[in-house]
């Protein structure tokens, strides 16, 4: 919604700007032309990032948003970081209830706070790919976003994990040039379908972060929660809560990989 906003936003300012311009434009075209142009361009736009936030379709190659499964399984997915200051807690909280999950982890990060990232390979975790800038890639350049995802897998690698490179794209956005990098090079990009603490009226309380994601999840069904930083306490409450009620209800924790090798045909 606020992609929506922000662009309508950014259009009315234009509008206001170029108002002289868009007068002689009327004059020299005829406002039947102009409008037209007017309303191909806004069908356009609103397409554009439709496509871009879409997580059921994509330009070019394949994502991915949950498994279909008949067996209960779940991948726990985490975005950001790493950091230090919360990386060696989370990992001990995985530890205690014997489960693996996937970090999606930015470059930038991992360039900042190696020794996390290292934490996490030992353990044995799956490591992914979430960009070096954590920027939107929409309306990017190949070149840029080739050297951005690059970046950030020798990093990966540097840590020391040696499993497949999943890749995820920060804040769920896509368009064009990132599919088709991620096309020519046979990666898939990882979404997810529940994902708690990106909704404002739930993240501020870990008891609505365990309900939501009790109440959405399936066999095969992608978790993304985001516990890093500071400001997401809520979250880190939440995940053992999350993994003991998961379990009672007869689910087992995969990473994302494996979870890949078990679709159903």
């Amino acid at each position: 919604m606020l992609d929506f906003a922000a662009f309508f936003a950014l259009l009315g300012a234009g509008a206001v700007l170029l108002k002289p311009q868009f007068h002689k434009f009327v004059e020299r075209r005829g406002i039947a032309w102009t409008l037209s142009v007017v309303v191909s361009f806004l069908v356009v736009s609103v397409a554009v990032l439709y496509v871009s936030r879409s997580r059921s379709f994509q330009v070019f190659g394949q994502m991915v948003t949950a498994m279909r499964t008949k067996e209960k399984l779940v991948a726990l997915t985490f975005d950001d970081g790493p950091t230090l200051k919360y990386t060696p807690q989370i990992l001990e909280m995985l530890q205690r209830e014997d489960v693996k999950a996937t970090f999606f982890l930015i470059g930038g990060d991992l360039e900042h706070e190696p020794e996390a990232g290292r934490m996490i390979a030992a353990r044995g975790h799956e490591i992914g790919n979430h960009s070096f800038s954590h920027e939107r890639m929409v309306f990017k350049s190949e070149p840029w976003i080739a050297r951005d995802i690059e970046r950030t897998d020798a990093l990966i690698r540097q840590s020391g994990y040696q499993g497949p490179i999943l890749f995820r794209s920060p804040y769920g956005k896509k368009f064009v040039s990132l599919p088709f990098y991620l096309w020519k090079h046979d990666r898939q990009n990882v979404f997810w379908d529940v994902q708690p603490d990106s909704d404002t009226s739930v993240a501020p309380a870990s008891e609505a972060i365990v309900k939501d994601v009790l109440e959405k999840t399936k066999p095969g069904s992608i978790v993304l929660l985001h516990l890093m930083y500071s400001s997401r306490e809520s979250s880190r409450r939440a995940l053992p809560l999350i993994i003991r009620e998961l379990k009672r209800r007869g689910y087992s924790f995969v990473t994302v990989s494996e979870l890949l090798k078990r679709r159903d045909v």
